[in-house]
């Protein structure tokens, strides 16, 4: 008698001669008789089986889960590549290997404890891309201390919002950024800073904070980084090393605020597992655990979770290397960055890919090297992805779609996808994750290739909101599934369409439009740079489309002109009434656009 696979040992599974056997073939693929709807959608590599036969997809996977904290990863990577490039910051000249790099994790970690951090206690981190961050993101993880990602473009109000909200205890920041002074709004919201010790503030306002941390010049009343580095003994590397036996995978690591476009901004609460497995298969799908030598160029910000998961947790999971071209983003520095960095692999949001495809001297920089990248964290035109993969030579673009809540990233295309494929979805869903689009007022899943709200359940899906239980009542379900608040499509292939997002969506005269559908289309004009559409306020229908557009540098153009393009191609009813030229769209710090504020901008220039 054939024995079944029960009774096989895992070696002999593993052996080729075994592994072509039938018996060895999956349940699904051996069952043919087996209901569609029962069989997983295997995501070890691209899906060519339509399988799926209604709008769920469970993303099956023969890579397990890891079970293993920031700290251990890390730790793996240093012993595997010590003398490795880590990261490199140019325009602050740093470059620090896995060994180099792990020393100064301990040094600031114990430095923390030594300040009287305890395990738990929020870290607040403040400002643009510099060492400092990542340090802090490691070193705070660590000692088992949260740290809060602070927008670098927040005002006072926002921070103080932000620092009260989770009860930080230390904030670390630069002196300040581009036109913000950071210390000098932390006088404001705290002026009994100038007459306390360093380490040892009392505030009224934000009674939770002890220290404020610079990295650049001495403050009165703060504590330097220099300080941070010097304070941890002996006694504070033994405390360090007895935490790791208390530290979960589980436990709360991070919080990322929302954008709060839609009210105050709510604190994501992530832990260990969320963004080490996040980061582990987004890695996988594209490659990082079989390409020779991965240097990733990443413009995103790190204080979201796209730089700080796929950029800095990526590198302790993976062993890459990542290349920061400069504090803030810039498209020529990115460039340049991939030359002399011989970059693999790039990441950015649709604007920034925007920036770079235009650059006029495009033509004069050697991009040779790259492979792929990731386009994520806003609807990614059609022509875009085209544009990127001829003129940048970003022949494995991928596109990537997900939210803060889900550590960042849930579905994802293959770098080996076809044209069609990237450009026209956001790629399958990631390993062990499940989706589901349902009618947003029923709750039911939707046939394939209906529109409905994406739903999301796994390992992904954040603790919570911190401190806000209604609002985390309000997007995770009992079953803890977590509600996008995205409108999409998907095909039984279990790839993803995005339409839009349900409060972007606008009814004009009953019919539903959804913005993206409009901004696809218009971007395949000549003369069409970027295109962002809104709705606007109108007696008669409810609302009314408008497209704001940006012209391809040295075109002109007319909205008749536009108009007539769309006469024809796309519904009636979907062709915007008014088109505005514009030179720029109000940007969040991670390049996505307000569209809250574009249209409460167009609003106010129709009425004049």
């Amino acid at each position: 008698m054939i024995p079944t696979v029960a009774f096989c040992t895992p070696t002999m599974r593993n052996c080729a001669f075994f592994r072509g056997l039938k018996l060895f073939q999956r349940p699904w693929t051996r069952q043919p008789g087996l209901p569609a709807a029962t069989r997983g959608l295997h995501v070890d590599g691209p899906p060519i089986v339509p399988t799926l036969t209604t709008s769920y997809v469970h993303g099956t996977s023969s890579t397990s889960l890891l079970h293993m904290t920031v700290a251990e990863s890390l730790q793996r990577s240093v012993e595997r590549w010590p003398d490795r490039e880590a990261m490199a910051f140019l325009q602050d000249g740093v470059r620090k290997t896995f060994a180099q790099f792990q020393q100064d994790v301990d040094q600031a970690a114990a430095g923390l404890l030594a300040l009287g951090m305890k395990k738990g206690d929020r870290l607040g981190m403040w400002g643009p891309n510099t060492y400092e961050w990542v340090l802090f993101q490691f070193a705070t993880a660590k000692a088992g201390i949260i740290l809060v990602a602070v927008n670098p473009a927040y005002q006072v109000q926002e921070v103080e919002f932000a620092l009260r909200k989770v009860g930080c205890k230390a904030i670390v920041c630069p002196t300040q950024f581009k036109t913000l002074n950071y210390c000098n709004m932390l006088r404001k919201i705290c002026p009994e800073i100038e007459t306390c010790s360093p380490g040892d503030i009392k505030s009224s306002r934000l009674p939770d904070l002890r220290s404020v941390i610079v990295l650049d010049s001495r403050q009165p009343g703060m504590l330097h980084f220099d300080d941070v580095m010097q304070a941890g003994g002996s006694q504070h590397m033994q405390q360090l090393q007895d935490l790791q036996k208390k530290i979960s995978f589980d436990d709360p690591i991070n919080i990322q605020f929302t954008s709060g476009t839609t009210g105050a901004p709510k604190g994501a609460t992530l832990s260990h597992h969320n963004i080490i497995n996040n980061s582990y298969f987004i890695g996988r799908r594209l490659g990082y655990h079989w390409r020779p030598h991965t240097r990733v160029c990443v413009p995103v910000p790190l204080y979201h979770c796209f730089g700080s998961v796929g950029g800095g947790i990526c590198m302790a999971v993976h062993g890459i290397s990542i290349v920061f071209p400069s504090r803030g983003y810039d498209g020529k520095a990115n460039l340049a960055a991939i030359e002399s960095e011989r970059c693999t692999f790039i990441y950015g949001t649709p604007t920034m890919y925007v920036d770079m495809v235009n650059q006029p001297d495009l033509a004069k920089y050697d991009l040779s090297s790259v492979e792929g990248g990731i386009m994520a964290g806003s609807p990614c035109p059609q022509e875009l992805v085209k544009k990127v993969a001829s003129n940048l030579g970003v022949k494995e673009i991928t596109i990537g779609y997900g939210t803060t809540e889900n550590s960042p990233v849930t579905f994802l295309a293959s770098p080996l996808d076809n044209v069609e494929r990237k450009t026209e979805t956001v790629g399958y869903i990631t390993d062990h994750l499940e989706a589901k689009i349902v009618d947003p007022t029923t709750g039911m899943v939707v046939p394939l290739g209906t529109s409905g709200e994406i739903m999301i359940r796994g390992y992904c899906v954040m603790l919570e909101y911190w401190d806000d239980k209604a609002k985390t009542d309000e997007c995770i379900t009992k079953d803890r599934w977590y509600k996008t608040g995205d409108i999409g499509r998907m095909d039984a292939y279990g790839y993803c369409r995005i339409d839009g997002r349900i409060k972007d969506l606008i009814i004009r005269g009953g019919e539903n439009v959804y913005p993206a559908e409009i901004e696809q289309f218009l971007h395949t004009h000549p003369k069409v740079k970027e295109a962002q559409v809104v709705g606007v306020k109108d007696e008669r229908m409810g609302e009314e489309i408008c497209a704001c557009i940006k012209l391809v540098d040295g075109a002109d153009c007319t909205a008749e002109e536009i108009k007539a393009y769309c006469k024809g191609q796309i519904s009636h009813f979907k062709i915007p009434r008014y088109i505005l030229f514009v030179t720029s769209y109000p940007l969040t710090i991670t390049g996505k656009i307000q569209k809250n504020k574009l249209r409460e901008q167009v609003e106010k220039q129709l009425k004049e």
